[in-house]
């Protein structure tokens, strides 16, 4: 056997030990739950820079910082590093801790080719594949990886994804699957990356209606489970069936003020916003509000996994209803034009009114 080769394994029988990153996070948490809960039930390490919370009995649990922490001690006689750690965060310009997550992929893969692990299972992003008028509708896994160059945060996901490739090359008999997913949302919570993109189509915002997706974190945590169920070896998009056209968008969303501007326009607006600090949206957002980035979920669902929300009941139970939101959507659009007539009719009446009272004014 060469150097770098490792024995082929497949299935959760030849599971002794799987480590999670990021065990405190939204998805790591509950990425461990769902793994303790497999059967047979393979051993789970779940590693954190913060305190874990509390975990399903029999998980073992190590605080450790991915950055100054001997990862050898930590992966050593495990099968398979689920990598779920991330500083950086979609829609913040932070070079620093997207940097840093570099710094980390590279520490995380090296220390699993000293522990010859057996497996990586890395989350990534849809974005990798960036937000252009001329993506396919939907994008396989065969699309390039495309970034684009003034989103920092999937810029580094990309460069994550090179490094886990060469390192793919490197030991050819491990399996290394990379996930995909688009913008994820919980109960109650749009997510971060939703919550941008939702305000980056508000306001000034670009021409152009791509559909979007949004998938629930449950499902995402199914899908992590399942690369590693079935070993999957490359990448892994992971959203519901389909898409949300952008009229039953509109639908769901209900009327929101927005003026429309060329895309140029809109990105020169939120740069100069963005510097200011008087919006939280930054410039390389804003083509993924015009252009399509939707993606097919085919080979995920020959493996098995299926979706148990739609984008549309993703969308809906992320949701936190306003006070008008029992409306229906089509009567809420008739109020605001309602509203909006109301208000263009008030101000020509306050106009006139300014003038009747300057021309009444006696003259000195």
């Amino acid at each position: 056997m060469r150097d770098g080769d490792y024995p082929p394994q497949s299935g959760w029988l030849f599971m002794s030990r799987i480590v999670v990153t990021g065990a405190a996070g939204d998805v790591g948490e509950r990425v461990v739950a769902k793994l303790s809960s497999a059967q047979p039930r393979p051993a789970v390490l779940a590693v954190d820079r913060t305190t874990l919370p509390s975990l399903p009995p029999g998980i073992e649990k190590k605080q450790a910082d991915l950055e100054f922490a001997d990862l050898s001690s930590i992966f050593c006689g495990a099968d398979t590093v689920v990598h779920l750690s991330s500083r950086g965060t979609p829609g913040e310009t932070d070079p620093a801790a997207d940097e840093l997550d570099l710094l980390i992929a590279e520490r995380v893969l090296k220390a699993a080719a000293d522990c010859r692990v057996d497996q990586i299972v890395l989350l990534s992003t849809a974005l990798v594949y960036g937000a252009r008028t001329a993506n396919p509708v939907p994008l396989t896994e065969d699309a390039p990886v495309r970034p684009n160059p003034d989103f920092s945060w999937a810029v580094v996901r990309a460069e994550i994804e090179e490094l886990t490739a060469e390192w793919r090359k490197a030991h050819p008999l491990a399996a290394v699957s990379v996930l995909r997913p688009t913008a994820i949302v919980a109960d109650d919570d749009l997510g971060q990356l939703a919550r941008v993109l939702h305000s980056a189509r508000l306001g000034v915002a670009a021409d152009g209606d791509p559909p979007v997706q949004y998938l629930h974190i449950d499902d995402l945590v199914s899908a992590v489970t399942t690369a590693v169920e079935c070993r999957v070896d490359g990448p892994l998009n992971v959203a519901p069936d389909g898409w949300i056209p952008p009229d039953a968008l509109r639908d769901l969303e209900g009327p929101k003020p927005r003026l429309r501007v060329p895309l140029w326009m809109a990105r020169g607006l939120a740069a100069v916003r963005w510097r200011a600090g008087l919006a939280p949206i930054p410039p390389g957002v804003v083509p993924c509000t015009s252009h399509s980035w939707v993606i097919a979920n085919d080979r995920l669902r020959s493996l098995g996994w299926e979706p148990a929300y739609s984008n549309e009941e993703a969308w809906v139970v992320s949701h936190n209803p306003g006070p008008l939101d029992w409306i229906p959507a089509r009567r809420r659009q008739e109020l605001a034009l309602a509203i909006a007539a109301l208000g263009v009719m008030g101000g020509l009446g306050l106009l006139a009114w300014l003038l009747r009272r300057a021309a009444q004014k006696p003259s000195r």
